[in-house]
């Protein structure tokens, strides 16, 4: 099956689905629109307005033990009924529980303002939320708006979770536990010259939203798995001049898991990387998956920095039974150091949990083309290129790698990929051949050394009963 008749697919199921999403029946979904190209929005303006309220006018102690929730959560919904405007937060400690950003507000945190999360979990009420790209009921994050526009979070101070709350749904706690700040379903958001600090759970997570620039954000989440930003099924994004440094995957793209998110094919596309510092101690700088089910296209990384990564600088991965695809992923002008695993990671056949309800046959294989990689300096990295684990009954149409060079102890392992193309490959100090393949066809491969099929793959996953969103 081609990839116009998946899309046909895709569309025909989605809109049999419309009728009644009790999951997120308080979200509007938006239409799912295609480009096919990287387009340069132009940011939200969230200051049309001249009006400033000031957060301590209100009630705000800001001395690190009274709760300011209401006094915060009154100055940002008197400021949405005037017509929007800047929610000011002086010098100081809020503590606080959650707290939603309305439309046209924008939070200036000014500078030794500090946004602190409460320790109480019911401090946090419950909604549906999104988790491993299924929604499900959770806690709200410390800082989240739903059906807004225009809203904005700008700096120089501070948003600090409470590393209590961190984790993952447990006994003790079964509901999702929150993340740090999460848009879901908004349009035009500006997020800028702040800093946060956060524990074993996401920072950032822009849900079905559109239309985002998240920029010279320092992005602390240290310790255990924590991520720095999470896209999730958002389009038209922006992220530059980051510094982050995470336990778990720096920033990661997302579109959801299994027929729930084949059904819904809300797209994660047109995202910009660029200027960014990552830092990562148990995962991936940028981790591309493996929720992918709504699929990810028009990805641009460029002028970033990764170092000291417990596994790969990037790292594409899905499996069967996500279905969908991840097509124009283009990454160039990157300096790479301190890979424990890698550069490049390339897994399609068994990353992430499995779904209960996956897709099945080989619409359930998700289809991947167009992975452009270039001008590349590394130095101590382990491997340069892991591109082994991809489905021989769906090969990687089209794989660039050029103008890479500097020092690498393992060179390149690829299989099942055609229009491959390799030049200008100049890196030392990798024991062995510097290129190993398997079914592999394209330009630049004289001198390769021929190697077997290094995985199994699982049998195929058959149909269950007829799926229907409930």
């Amino acid at each position: 099956m081609d990839m116009k008749s998946n899309r046909r697919d895709f569309l025909k199921i989605s809109s049999q689905a419309a009728i009644g999403l009790p999951l997120i029946a308080s979200i509007r979904i938006p239409s799912a629109a295609v480009t096919g190209q990287i387009e340069k929005k132009k940011g939200p303006d969230t200051t049309k307005s001249s009006l400033v309220l000031n957060v301590r006018d209100y009630g705000a102690a800001g001395d690190g033990t009274t709760n300011d929730t209401v006094a915060l959560q009154q100055t940002i919904n008197r400021c949405e009924v005037l017509g929007g405007g800047e929610v000011l937060v002086p010098a100081g400690n809020y503590l606080t529980g959650t707290i939603q950003l309305r439309s046209n507000v924008t939070l200036h945190l000014e500078k030794d303002a500090v946004i602190s999360g409460s320790p109480d979990f019911n401090d946090y009420p419950v909604a549906q939320v999104r988790w491993e790209g299924k929604w499900i009921q959770g806690r709200t994050a410390l800082i989240y708006a739903v059906d807004a526009e225009n809203i904005g979070i700008k700096g120089p101070g501070k948003i600090a979770g409470n590393y209590a709350l961190g984790g993952r749904p447990n006994k003790e706690n079964p509901l999702r536990h929150p993340a740090l700040i999460e848009p879901i379903n908004c349009r035009n958001l500006v997020f800028e010259n702040f800093s946060t600090d956060y524990h074993l759970m996401w920072s950032i997570h822009p849900t079905y939203c559109e239309n985002i620039t998240i920029r010279n954000l320092t992005i602390r989440s240290t310790g255990g798995n924590g991520d720095g930003i999470d896209v999730d099924s958002c389009k038209h994004v922006l992220i530059e001049g980051c510094d982050i440094a995470t336990g778990d995957d720096c920033i990661s793209l997302k579109s959801g898991r299994g027929m729930e998110g084949y059904t819904l094919l809300k797209t994660t596309e047109d995202v910009q990387i660029r200027n960014c510092k990552l830092s990562d101690s148990i995962f991936a700088c940028i981790g591309i998956g493996s929720e992918t089910s709504g699929g990810i296209r028009n990805v641009l990384i460029e002028n970033c920095k990764f170092s000291n990564t417990k596994t790969y600088a990037i790292y594409i991965k899905s499996r069967p039974g996500r279905g969908a695809f991840i097509e124009d992923i283009t990454a160039r002008n990157l300096e790479v150091s301190g890979m424990k695993g890698g550069f490049l990671r390339m897994n399609i056949l068994g990353s992430g949990i499995q779904d209960p309800e996956p897709i099945p046959g080989n619409d359930g294989i998700p289809t991947i083309k167009n992975f452009r990689f270039s001008n590349i300096r590394v130095s101590d990295v382990e491997v340069l290129v892991d591109g082994t684990s991809i489905h021989p009954s769906k090969p990687l149409d089209g794989f660039e790698l050029s103008d890479v060079s500097g020092i690498c102890y393992k060179g390149i392992s690829l299989a099942n990929i055609k229009n491959a193309s390799l030049k200008d490959i100049k890196v030392s100090g990798f024991t062995g051949t510097l290129l190993s393949i398997c079914n592999v066809s394209g330009k630049g491969l004289e001198g390769a050394q021929t190697i077997d099929f290094p995985h199994k793959v699982s049998e195929e996953i058959t149909a269950g009963e007829g799926y229907k969103l409930r």
